[in-house]
């Protein structure tokens, strides 16, 4: 039932939490605390974990068929016999040929070359804009951040960005741009990112705390 213990130097009291982009019940245990006892009171939360996973979104895997948010847009899986098997995009449509078993491993390394693409001319342009260097653009698929910006100047976004509308992916390259200015999120930092954007970033940052979870169940299959 619990899938991660984590003893924190600094935890007070133990906690539980079910992660939303992953469905993991997370046990925080204070590091002096007994660890058989915390795991037997976690045991009586069962149902609550039960509950919070209920909650969750659906697995949303890429099969023939099925509709994949691509910025402003959704496309639609098609499965085509006889065709080369690299996936192509034909309007609203994204065509995948070749073997089932694989389809979705392809189209998720079509949305990360997608994602990158994008991504890296839309940093260079915000760059240019605020007139900094990013040395490095890449893409990962991490759980609790949409980007980062490293003092060197390199900035890793999620692919999963991709799926989320054009303005909420924007606003993340602003967001991580400015830290090339300001490595913090003092008033100036965001003040800096309004700017870049061209727009308030607030609603970009509500979508993702509403939506982005349901993002990373995209590509699952349970």
């Amino acid at each position: 039932m619990i899938d991660e213990v984590v003893r924190h130097p600094t935890a007070k009291t133990i906690r539980l939490s079910v992660d939303p982009a992953t469905g993991t019940a997370r046990l925080v245990v204070p590091k002096r605390a007994g660890l058989k006892k915390a795991l037997a009171w976690a045991e009586d939360k069962k149902d609550w974990i039960d509950a919070q996973r209920a909650r969750l979104p659906q697995p949303r895997p890429f099969v023939p068929g099925c509709e994949i948010p691509f910025g402003d847009v959704a496309l639609r899986l098609e499965w085509v016999e006889g065709r080369a098997r690299v996936i192509q995009r034909e309007g609203d449509r994204l065509i995948a040929s070749g073997p089932l078993e694989t389809v979705g491993r392809r189209v998720e390394a079509w949305l990360k070359r997608q994602a990158l693409e994008v991504l890296a001319r839309e940093t260079a342009e915000v760059a240019r804009l605020a007139g900094v260097a990013v040395s490095k653009v890449s893409v990962a698929d991490p759980k609790a951040r949409w980007g980062s910006c490293a003092s060197t100047g390199a900035i890793r976004y999620s692919w999963r960005l991709i799926l989320a509308p054009d303005y909420v992916r924007r606003a993340t390259v602003a967001h991580e741009v400015a830290h090339r200015v300001h490595m913090n999120h003092a008033p100036a930092f965001h003040t800096l990112v309004a700017e870049l954007l061209g727009e308030d970033p607030a609603p970009a940052t509500a979508w993702l705390r509403q939506h982005g979870a349901g993002l990373h169940w995209f590509g699952r299959s349970s």
